[in-house]
């Protein structure tokens, strides 16, 4: 049993409620959106061998500070680092550590930076250096799995087509959705309802009505879709050791789709096609 409400100031989840936000939540998440994404175009700039993942955290504290925002993740259940840096067959929440990128690296960095109470939750992939032709592969699909869900999040769908339209590119590509993480809603909340399973079957899930916001942020991976977490309880990485890939953006539900509140302002957002213009 679904429940639609008008968004408030939430302390914290409810299971089931789901929360329906006007033009003061959708200002909010396109000012902490737009920071998050200038932060990882800031990054660009210094993602290239020899450079550590405990640097580029550094990088981004101190753009967050400089800008009067928050990074969410900071001391959030424990985690010390303001972005998330995972690397290869790393899926998700990698921690950032004091040892250099190496060429032929891919790389996930996921910020969420709280501004006026709103959180912007973004994730893009950077290569490092030159990179193999499967990784390519890999971030091309991944960016267009992100791309045909949100495409996919209008009124009148369901969770579920999303889902299906990311499962389905991915797999015609012969990868494999990741099942173990999803995106969620957000706003005044880092996690809120609902979950955004990244896999399922058209029609089913949520309906999604204007005022939803939420993440899309598939995980895909070049071999099989299995992960584990490893004894640090945050680092996720497929147990076939095979490369995986993550985009994630946040959008807003409108009366005729949707609307993304963490676009590149520099057009950076798609590594490949940023580099090849």
């Amino acid at each position: 049993m679904v429940t639609f409400v008008e968004a408030s100031s939430r302390a914290k989840r409810s299971a089931g409620v789901i929360p329906v936000h006007g033009e003061e939540g959708f200002a909010g998440m396109r000012k902490a959106g737009r920071l998050a994404a200038e932060a990882l175009d800031m990054l660009v700039a210094h993602v290239e061998p020899g450079v550590t993942t405990l640097e580029l955290d550094r990088l981004a504290f101190e753009f967050a500070r400089d800008h009067g925002a928050i990074p969410a993740t900071l001391f959030y259940k424990g985690y010390r680092h303001s972005v998330c840096t995972s690397i290869n067959h790393v899926v998700c929440h990698g921690i950032p550590v004091d040892k250099g990128l190496r060429e032929g690296d891919i790389v996930n960095i996921d910020i969420t930076l709280i501004v006026d109470g709103w959180h912007g939750d973004t994730s893009r992939m950077y290569a490092v250096g030159e990179i193999s032709r499967k990784a390519e592969r890999l971030i091309e699909t991944t960016y267009e799995c992100l791309m045909r869900g949100i495409a996919a999040a209008r009124p009148g769908n369901t969770t579920g087509d999303i889902g299906a339209a990311i499962q389905r590119h991915a797999e015609a590509e012969r990868m494999n959705v990741v099942r173990d993480f999803v995106g969620h809603g957000l706003g005044q909340l880092f996690h809120d309802e609902p979950n955004i399973m990244h896999f399922g079957h058209p029609g089913t899930g949520v309906p999604l009505k204007p005022g939803m916001i939420f993440t899309i942020e598939p995980m895909i991976n070049l071999g099989r879709p299995d992960v584990k977490v490893l004894a640090d309880g945050w680092t996720a990485v497929t147990r076939d050791r095979t490369l995986s890939a993550q985009c994630e953006h946040s959008i807003g539900i409108t009366e005729t789709g949707c609307e993304v509140f963490t676009l590149s302002p520099a057009g950076l957002f798609n590594p490949l096609a940023a580099r090849a213009a």
